[in-house]
């Protein structure tokens, strides 16, 4: 009997949802990243609950929401250029370094009870900073992890797993733990947390090969680059559609604590498992996405999924009932990843080689640069016209921009088509996206 015949199918096809685990830098990478976006979230939810807690004000959460993320659009273009011209690797080990030690100031502030706002608005704004240095480098480096190219698209999907996994995770955690002991301790669990990945950085092995565009001044670097990304029908256009989702969508995040509280009369507990729903069906997005062998196709899931979420997001906005908002939430994680991940692999493959950093930079801009913005204004809205109100709207906006999405792919095709061609990316591509 031949020992293929012992092994059903299928868990071949599984295991080619992991297939960049086969890569030493990257497995690293991936576990170290894993334990520390755990903390994260657990972070991330201590915060807004803590915000919460202290003023009981839904403005002071997109405020919080805004500071923390405003840096990343200003600063991003810039950092994108640095990350082109400088050692990616190193910028991010530095920038997990500067991470651990904001946390540790947080979770002191609060352990020792001297927390006030203004703390955590200037906390935010540094952790804003550090992003816009960390995210660019963060993008660009997936590609120096893996050993082969053709591992790009899984790589990218695993990323967007193991988010989500930790999306999953921490917020059930700190739920409980925030119930228990209080926001201090998961405060200094995230602290710890960073050590996980400043070790795998270490542990990493990658050939640093200076860049050319070293020879020439930072704004020219700059300023190639923003012509190369916006003189780009396809990246614009997805860069575009990113920047809408920021805006109106993804902020619905920050209403979490006072939608857990004022919606379903729940408290930390509620929040935990609204974000774990969030989460979980984020986490199920990217294993299909990690599944996927191929780049066709992406487009369709761009456009269906960014109208799903707005749907999800308007359907919401109507419930009062656990289960349902836990239904909806899961659909809605689900949706965002796929989109975001879809449109982060098209715009990897998209992109030149010596321009992906800057190329990047400008989605991390899009990304969570715009979201900021879409804190304040959401914050803003809901202290006005209600939380509902605010989620029904921003829904609304967001399904809008997948219709319009879906409209303009038959000439993206265009474009996309002979980049895909000339890279190789596969032997033969259709006329499809």
């Amino acid at each position: 009997m031949k020992f293929s015949r012992v092994i059903p199918k299928d868990v071949g096809q599984i295991w080619t949802i992991f297939s960049s685990l086969r890569s030493r830098n990257y497995r690293l990478y991936f576990i170290g990243q894993g334990v520390s976006l755990i903390g994260t979230w657990m972070g991330s939810i201590a915060l807004s609950w803590l915000v919460y807690r202290l003023t009981g004000s839904v403005f002071l959460l997109g405020l919080v929401g805004f500071t923390s993320q405003i840096p990343t659009l200003i600063l991003s273009p810039f950092t994108g250029v640095l990350t082109d011209r400088y050692n990616r690797h190193k910028i991010m080990l530095l920038a997990q370094v500067c991470f651990m030690v904001q946390a540790l100031t947080m979770a002191l502030l609060v352990l020792f009870n001297l927390v006030q706002v203004w703390h955590i608005i200037v906390l935010s704004i540094l952790f804003g900073i550090i992003t816009a240095f960390d995210a660019p480098a963060r993008h660009a480096l997936v590609i120096d992890l893996i050993d082969k190219p053709e591992d790009l698209g899984n790589a990218i999907a695993l990323n967007s797993a193991i988010f989500n996994a930790a999306r999953l995770v921490g917020p059930a955690i700190a739920g409980i733990t925030i119930a228990i002991v209080g926001e201090g301790i998961c405060f200094l669990l995230n602290t710890a947390s960073f050590i996980a990945i400043i070790y795998a950085l270490l542990k990493v092995k990658i050939s640093y090969k200076p860049s050319t565009a070293k020879a020439t001044n930072l704004k020219e670097s700059f300023t190639e680059g923003f012509h190369y990304t916006f003189y780009s029908l396809p990246i614009r256009t997805l860069l575009l559609l990113l920047a809408i989702m920021s805006l109106t969508g993804f902020p619905f995040l920050v209403l979490m604590p006072a939608y857990a509280k004022e919606i379903l009369q729940g408290g930390s507990d509620t929040l935990g498992f609204l974000m774990s729903s969030i989460g979980a069906g984020a986490l199920c997005g990217a294993l299909y996405m990690a599944g996927r062998k191929s780049v066709l196709g992406l487009g369709r899931i761009i456009s269906v999924y960014v109208a799903f979420m707005g749907l999800a997001l308007m359907a919401a906005s109507f419930s009062r009932d656990m289960v349902l908002s836990l239904v909806l939430f899961f659909i809605g994680g689900l949706s965002m990843i796929l989109s975001v991940a879809a449109i982060n692999t098209m715009l990897q493959t998209i992109a030149d080689d010596d321009k992906r950093g800057r190329v990047m930079s400008f989605y991390a801009m899009a990304l969570m640069g715009t979201i900021p913005i879409g804190n304040l204004l959401t914050g803003s809205i809901a202290s006005g016209i209600g939380i509902a109100n605010t989620l029904l709207i921003g829904g609304g906006i967001t399904m809008l921009s997948g219709v319009g999405f879906q409209l303009s792919r038959k000439s993206l095709r265009r474009y996309i088509h002979p980049i895909y061609v000339n890279k190789g990316i596969l032997p033969s591509v259709p006329d499809e996206m």
